[in-house]
């Protein structure tokens, strides 16, 4: 604990782990995302097992799940977080993607565009806790909150798109160059990265990098450091941070929903996809016949 207490006074909020412990929570019974109401502020996890995947369903209930939130006028701020320690999310369900119908394929996309303008705009203070992987849209929705704390050890996180043979929208890579700038965004979305949480803050794509059991304490404490700001304006100097990426994207929706569409459902990038499924089905069976 002593890591703990360091990493919490280095944040600002010596008291925030014994907070942590003792203050009490309601669960939601939403049964894709559990929010927990706190203090002036509240815990969202995703909890869609195996694996956090973003399908339309979940999208449409993080986007209400934030929406009630912003209208309460006893939460100020929100954490982030997953229901399974072991990953936040594994990003995009590519069963939306894969041989999809047009109309459930826009659907989806629409959605995601609406939860995205929801979370990087929002007048909450954002935290997100990433205690387990989180590649692709994990590691999206994770940079459109405000600050981002990461558990050291396995944990991975980046925009992987390009080795499934998808390229990012330009939204994404818009978050991702004002997180960390021209040339690690260059590096990260060309390659496919991913990297650790040492290696996330190095880079600016973390503000924190801690032991697991640390991630939450110190995503509050930095959580507070943010609702410590008059509200008026640090939601007036978000907007002004923020406003032109979300802006060029909310004057084409559409536009964006359709480029999106049609690159998906072209042969390359369906063939790709189907690749990927059944290297996945594979290394499910074989994972299966030795245990």
């Amino acid at each position: 604990m002593m890591q703990s207490a360091r990493t919490l006074r280095r944040c600002g909020q010596g008291g925030a782990f014994s907070r942590w412990m003792s203050t009490s929570a309601i669960p939601s019974a939403n049964p894709l995302v559990n929010v927990e109401r706190r203090e002036g502020f509240a815990i969202v996890r995703l909890n869609r097992p195996p694996v956090n995947s973003l399908n339309l369903e979940m999208f449409q209930a993080l986007d209400k799940t934030v929406e009630e939130l912003e209208k309460d006028k006893t939460i100020k701020g929100m954490i982030l977080a997953s229901a399974n320690p072991k990953i936040f999310s594994g990003g995009l369900d590519i069963t939306e993607l894969y041989q999809p119908k047009n109309h459930r394929l826009r659907e989806f996309w629409g959605s995601f565009q609406r939860f995205f303008l929801r979370l990087y705009m929002s007048p909450l203070a954002t935290v997100a806790a990433v205690e387990g992987h989180s590649p692709a849209g994990g590691c999206f929705l994770a940079m459109c909150c405000d600050a981002r704390v990461m558990a050291i050890g396995k944990p991975v996180m980046g925009l992987n798109e390009t080795k499934l043979g998808i390229a990012a929208p330009f939204w994404m890579k818009d978050v991702m160059l004002n997180t960390i700038g021209h040339r690690e965004t260059e590096k990260m979305l060309g390659l496919g990265l991913q990297v650790d949480a040492i290696n996330a803050k190095r880079i600016g794509l973390v503000d924190e990098a801690v032991e697991l059991d640390e991630v939450l304490p110190v995503a509050e404490s930095i959580l507070q450091q943010w609702l410590a700001i008059p509200g008026h304006a640090r939601k007036a100097t978000k907007h002004l941070m923020r406003h032109a990426t979300a802006e060029r994207l909310r004057s084409d929706l559409k536009g964006d929903v359709d480029n999106f569409a049609d690159f998906i459902e072209t042969d390359r990038v369906q063939n790709a996809l189907g690749a990927y499924l059944e290297s996945l089905k594979k290394s499910k069976e074989s994972k299966q016949s030795k245990a």
